[in-house]
């Protein structure tokens, strides 16, 4: 296969991406066709930790259009979208801007684990990524799948392979299975020529369900 067939990524993608096409590419042969099909574009990461963690919880369980609604009056109420001014924050307040019980709770824990140093966002280069999805599912609201998906999205880490992410499951399912149901263990199966770039592969299988870029 010529490296004439690669696509061209743009400046802003991890140093990683050429490398992790390249060799998805060279062993999968959906991604030979798939990666071509969407250049100029790839993974970017956004905003800070806290608010990227933030945002997450705010979009849970509704619509992403909803969810922007809601962030946009919530992001009004502070000051700075920072861990103290969200403290200070009154619960009717949030309410008002259209935040759940629960998820003022939330929020307020994940600014209580962000003040009280007990995330620690210097060490995560250093961390492996289990060891930070430990941390960040102590904080209510934050499951396995919010963690992955701000390993993927946030610290942009190469090889995160979501099992429970639906849009992953879809396109497994339709790129690689003629669109029957998989199985976690099928999905590790077809994913056991990814590594180490299961979350390269993981965008690209977005992307053939969805051209337009997620972020988070």
């Amino acid at each position: 296969m010529g490296a004439a067939a690669l696509p061209d990524v743009g400046p802003d993608a991890p140093d990683y991406w050429m490398e992790a096409c390249r060799h998805l590419m060279k062993r999968d042969r959906v991604m030979k066709k798939l990666i071509p099909l969407h250049t100029g574009v790839s993974l970017q990461s956004r905003g800070d930790a806290f608010v990227t963690l933030a945002r997450s919880i705010v979009g849970q369980q509704i619509s992403v259009k909803a969810a922007q609604s809601v962030w946009d009056r919530f992001v009004l109420l502070p000051k700075k979208m920072v861990p103290a001014q969200v403290l200070k924050l009154k619960v009717d307040d949030m309410r008002a801007a259209g935040l759940s019980a629960r998820k003022v709770e939330y929020l307020v824990d994940l600014a209580l684990h962000f003040a009280n140093n007990q995330v620690h966002v210097k060490d995560w280069a250093g961390m492996d990524d289990e060891a930070i999805i430990t941390e960040l599912v102590a904080i209510r609201g934050i499951g396995r799948w919010t963690a992955e998906m701000f390993l993927i999205f946030h610290l942009m880490r190469p090889n995160v392979l979501p099992l429970d992410d639906v849009g992953l499951q879809n396109g497994i399912s339709r790129c690689y299975f003629s669109g029957e149901p998989v199985s976690r263990s099928e999905i590790r199966e077809v994913a056991s020529t990814w590594a180490p770039f299961s979350s390269v592969a993981t965008w690209y299988i977005w992307r053939s369900l969805d051209p337009a870029p997620v972020a988070y």
